[in-house]
Formats: structure tokens, C-alpha cells, sequence
């Protein structure tokens, strides 16, 4: 059993190691359908669970401490890469498929809130999954953060999460060849050679890890100094909105041009995955089956919306099936569905699923606190 805080650090990042280098290095087709974060936070709770780490006030300090430093330094981090500029340049469809995406799942989640009338330990869960389908996973982790949502509660929203999310790639890859029927149902038009053109937010050149280290450490040290002294709901909540503005903000500056902001903020989203997980000692998984139903049903009201707009709209499949996943899967997978249309369109599915880096914290708040009011 692991008592020592520094042992206990150690070991998770160890562990987060491995993972990374099975994804990056060695590139298994595993992390194509489900993200390495799955099996790190999995790992993490299963070890807990057996009783590895021993929970003491040392252990329990330095998970509080570590979590409180990284949450808005990668937030921020994470917020950098976002370039609005290029994403306006997607056009109409595209705009309006995202908006529509956007939309329709939150609706999901209030229409399903309603049905099944949720614990309000439960609601919070899925404002936590709310965050992570309208951005990532890194905003289930801030939203979650901000709502007060259990380690258990956490781990219920990522396992539907991942059940649900590796089901819908499947599916919308399979809907890849039929698109020219869909797209004579929907009477489209649209014309994608235009957004070949468009530029990738993505990182190109050397990478300043350092300079990004340096600016992460201030900005979270800002941020929680400013936390002090007035509060929005929680002072964690405070971080959350704080890291998000700042990173916003800082976007339209030339420390965009740090580029390694993606890997590094990735590194500590990974990172605190593992730390949450190594705090999850689920003694049962009740109901986990009824709420992963659940999570499908919100996925069948979204492609319902999604399908009446594309009839209303005249949206192409490719325009509402990269919409989606931008939200529902994220940077991870929106790039690959895009490539199956067409490899000059990868760049389009990354800056969808960089939006939703913006719209998946305020948005999961926003969802999250409206759900569990409706729990009370």
C-alpha cells in the first residue's frame, strides 16, 4: 500500500506514462474508438478500489493541492489554441450545424433530466457530461470540479460517456458511404472544396513547453489569487470561469503563437484523470445500466434535432456528422470522421471540436446547475 504523498505522485504519473506511450508511440487501434483516458482514469479506480493507495491526510492534501494548481493551468492552456478568427470561415452549413449540434444536446439532457428524474448526485454527473459532449473531456473534469460532483458520481458519467461516445463513432463512421442519399433527402447543395483552404489550429513549429510551463503556473496562481476575493457559486466554479476567460482572452494575443499548448494542457488533463480516479473506490455500479440508457437516449434526441434540421437547413451529412462529433467526441475523433470524407477536411473537424473547448465549460455549467435544480 502507497502511504507516502510524493510515492503517491509518482506512481500516477507513472501510470499516466505508460498510457501515454501505448497511445503515442506505439499507437494500438484501441485509442482509435476509445481514448487513453478512459483506460488511465479505469486503471486508476481499479487500483484504488484494490486498495493500493492509502487514502491518509498526507495523500488526501497533496490530490487537493495537486488537482487546485492543474485544473486552471490546463484549462488555460487548453483555451489557447482556440483561433475564432478560423473558425468564422466555415461558412453557413457548417455554422449552422454547429450551433445545431450545440442546441440539440443540450436539449437532450434536459428532456432526458426530466424523464428519468434524476438524485441530484446523479444530475450532477451528467452536468458533468454535459461539459465533456459539448467540448471534452477536460470540461467534464472542470464542470464536475465546479458542481461539487463526487469521485463515484464521476466515474458513473465517464463510463457512460465512453459506452455511449464509442457507439456514436461507430455509427456516424458507418453512415460515412451514405452520404449522397442523405444528402439528396436533405435536398443539399453545398459545395465543400472552399474548406481545403481553411487553416488547422493546430501546432506547428518548435514547441516552447517551458515558456507554456512558466505561463501555466502564473496564470494559475492569478487565477486563485483572484478566486479570493469574490466568489461565483464556489471558489472553484470562480477557477473554472477565471481560467476560461483568461485563456480566451489570451488567444487573441500573440501567446497563441506558444505553440505545444495542446500536448502540454493533454499532459494534465491526463494527469488529473488519474488523480480523480485514484480517489473513485466504487463499492457498486446500481443503476449504471438505466443511466448509460439514459446517455443514449439524450445521443437519439440529438441525431432526431440534428436530422430535422438538416431537412430544414439543407445541411449536408458531412456538415451535421462533424458537427456532432466535434461536441460529442471531441478533438480526438472529429478530425478522423472528417478525413473519411475527405483528408483535406481534417482541419475543419479541428477547429469544431476547438470551439467546443469555449461552449463545453459554460455550457456544462450552465446545463449541470439546471439539472440539479431540477433534481431538488
Amino acid at each position: 500500500m502507497i502511504s507516502n504523498p510524493l510515492l503517491y505522485l509518482f506512481f500516477i504519473t507513472i501510470l499516466v506514462s505508460i498510457f501515454y506511450l501505448l497511445e503515442t508511440k506505439i499507437s494500438l487501434r484501441v485509442f482509435k474508438l476509445i481514448p487513453a483516458v478512459v483506460f488511465i482514469y479505469a486503471s486508476s479506480m481499479l487500483l484504488a478500489s484494490l486498495g493500493l493507495f492509502d487514502l491518509n491526510t498526507e495523500i488526501n492534501s497533496i490530490y487537493k493541492q495537486t488537482k487546485t494548481n492543474l485544473l486552471p493551468a490546463m484549462l488555460f492552456l487548453m483555451l489557447l489554441q482556440v483561433d475564432l478568427r478560423h473558425f468564422f470561415k466555415l461558412g453557413k452549413s457548417l455554422l449552422i450545424a454547429y450551433v445545431l449540434a450545440v442546441l440539440s444536446i443540450a436539449f437532450g439532457f434536459i428532456v432526458v433530466a426530466i424523464i428519468f428524474d434524476f438524485s441530484p448526485s446523479i444530475s450532477g454527473a451528467f452536468g458533468a457530461l454535459a461539459g465533456s459532449w459539448l467540448g471534452g473531456t477536460a470540461n467534464m473534469i472542470a464542470v464536475g470540479s465546479a458542481l461539487n460532483v463526487s469521485e463515484e458520481a464521476f466515474a458513473y458519467a465517464l463510463v457512460i460517456d465512453s459506452v455511449n461516445y464509442t457507439l456514436w463513432v461507430m455509427l456516424l463512421l458507418f453512415l460515412v458511404p451514405f452520404a449522397q442519399y442523405f444528402n439528396k433527402f436533405t435536398s443539399s447543395s453545398e459545395n465543400l472544396a472552399y474548406l481545403g483552404d481553411i487553416a488547422c489550429a493546430c501546432s506547428i513549429g518548435t514547441k516552447r513547453y517551458w515558456s507554456l510551463i512558466l505561463l501555466a503556473l502564473v496564470s494559475s496562481f492569478l487565477i486563485q489569487y483572484l478566486s479570493t476575493f469574490f466568489q461565483i457559486i464556489n471558489t472553484t466554479t470562480t477557477m473554472v470561469i477565471l481560467a476560461s476567460v483568461f485563456g480566451i482572452l489570451a488567444s487573441f494575443t500573440r501567446l497563441r503563437d506558444l505553440n505545444g499548448s495542446g500536448e502540454l494542457s493533454t499532459s494534465m488533463l491526463y494527469l488529473l484523470i488519474a488523480l480523480i480516479g485514484s480517489h473513485a473506490v466504487i463499492e457498486s455500479f446500481s443503476g449504471l445500466g438505466l443511466y448509460v440508457f439514459a446517455g443514449g437516449c439524450i445521443l437519439i434526441i440529438h441525431a432526431l434535432v440534428m436530422i430535422t434540421g438538416a431537412k430544414l437547413f439543407k445541411l449536408d451529412l458531412f456538415s451535421i456528422a462533424v458537427a456532432s462529433l466535434a461536441n460529442i467526441g471531441g478533438v480526438a475523433s472529429a478530425p478522423i470522421l472528417a478525413a473519411a470524407y475527405n483528408k483535406s477536411l481534417v482541419s475543419v473537424g479541428v477547429l469544431m471540436a476547438i470551439m467546443g473547448y469555449i461552449i463545453g465549460t459554460f455550457g456544462g455549467l450552465l446545463l449541470g446547475n439546471i439539472l440539479i435544480g431540477m433534481s431538488k
